[in-house]
């Protein structure tokens, strides 16, 4: 009987090719508008570290000055020096990770190549486990390289393909500013999306190009690159010093569960009346603790113009249905003799629900393929936007099927109306008619 209705809906197609083609259009458009924004939404909305994000905990204290905020403000976004170093010996998690960006001077090893600047993290051994990154070549830092300041590095793909043409670099020196690193590890091509795990390098930035321990940072006097808040009416010689009243690191806490997260916020209460009774912190105890989605929607990453443009899209395919709707319905009425005839020759209502649902089909899954390509077009047009998430707005496997479905399901939506119409033609009244 499929056979029989799609052999029908070719038929009437060739016999109206202006409206059918204008049905393949609206339907066309509006998919291609359509998946062009929820695929860029997609991409910057995902989840960036599947099955372990509502394990991944951001840290927040407040170490801050007594009148800098009312009580219960949003606290620091980063700790201090002596927080981080304090709570990274506890190891109240199963992980937990203190971190900065940098940028270094690199030169590379062969002399008619110029030195150039790249960024770098400054971090612990547990970043590589924590976030799983993905290895090329070696492997990352061990703690007691952390504890040691050891001159030890490991670089980006990318790196290594600019320096060592992806050759296995591991146990090479990496010049960076006046100091040698040895590569203890490759990553394979890594670039979570969005960069969650410091928003302060940019949403959606790429990764760094050279890890290295923070002990060995610090030591070497490597310039940091990122946010640094200070407070107090002294001032300090070294903003990087332990005791420094500046937040300026980012702190990490992996747990076993979600269901950990209490725990793990009465301990850090904990911790912040202690530090609040050794005179340290001034202002009640006030901790955040977020998981990496709920840290992604309260800086909102994903900005507020693809919310718009997505909703934009959506009532421009709801406007394009509702012109194929009144296409399909026009024809619909145009061949109502031809309904007569059928329905006089035996055929139930139900054949004829089903041959005018088959066309809308048809017409949906071709208007798909052209709104498919549309929509690659229109990724196209977003990747040459300046905006730093706009070289992401690639269409995947996912999305494509989603393409598809929504095509054929927003054709059969539209159908269902001019299907409903065809199966209350009276045969009667039409053959008289005649």
């Amino acid at each position: 009987m499929f056979g029989y209705h799609l052999d029908l809906a070719l038929r009437s197609f060739r016999r109206s090719p202006a409206l059918t083609a204008l049905m393949v259009l609206a339907i066309a458009l509006g998919i291609g508008a359509s998946m062009t924004t929820l695929t860029v939404f997609h991409v910057l909305s995902g989840d960036p570290i599947p099955g372990k994000s509502d394990r991944l905990f951001y840290v927040q204290l407040d170490a801050n000055e007594r009148g800098a905020a009312p009580p219960g403000a949003e606290p620091l976004e980063q700790l201090t020096r002596f927080d981080a170093e304090a709570l990274l010996r506890e190891h109240r998690g199963e992980r937990q990770v203190m971190m900065t960006g940098g940028s270094v001077a690199v030169q590379p090893a062969q002399a008619d190549r110029p030195a150039f600047f790249a960024s770098a993290r400054y971090t612990t051994a547990d970043f590589f486990p924590m976030f799983e990154t993905p290895w090329r070549h070696g492997h990352g830092w061990s703690a007691a390289d952390d504890e040691a300041g050891a001159r030890v590095a490991v670089i980006s793909h990318e790196l290594n393909e600019k320096l060592f043409d992806g050759a296995d670099s591991t146990g090479r020196m990496l010049r960076a500013g006046d100091r040698d690193l040895r590569i203890v590890g490759v990553l394979a091509p890594w670039r979570p999306v969005p960069h969650y795990y410091d928003l302060y390098a940019g949403r959606f930035a790429k990764t760094e190009q050279v890890f290295t321990p923070l002990s060995t940072a610090l030591q070497a006097r490597l310039p940091i690159a990122g946010s640094m808040t200070c407070w107090g009416n002294r001032t300090a010689p070294d903003p990087r010093a332990l005791n420094a009243p500046c937040a300026w690191l980012q702190y990490w806490v992996q747990m076993p569960s979600a269901a950990d997260a209490p725990a793990l916020r009465q301990y850090l209460t904990d911790y912040s009346e202690q530090q609040r009774a050794a005179g340290r912190f001034e202002r009640p105890s006030n901790v955040r603790l977020r998981n990496v989605t709920e840290r992604m929607s309260f800086k909102h990453v994903v900005p507020g113009d693809v919310h718009l443009q997505l909703w934009l899209a959506f009532g421009f395919l709801l406007v394009c249905l509702t012109n194929t709707v009144g296409l399909l319905l026009a024809k619909c009425m145009r061949r109502a003799p031809e309904i007569a005839v059928r329905r006089a020759l035996g055929a139930t209502r139900r054949a004829i629900f089903g041959q005018f649902l088959v066309e809308a089909g048809s017409i949906g899954i071709v208007g798909g393929v052209l709104g498919l390509g549309l929509a690659l077009l229109g990724l196209w047009g977003v990747r040459q936007n300046p905006a730093s998430y706009a070289q992401l707005a690639y269409l995947d496997a996912p999305m494509l099927a989603i393409t598809l479905v929504l095509a054929l399901a927003a054709s059969l939506a539209a159908g269902l109306l001019p299907a409903w119409r065809a199966c209350q033609v009276t045969p009667a009244l039409q053959l008289k008619s005649q």
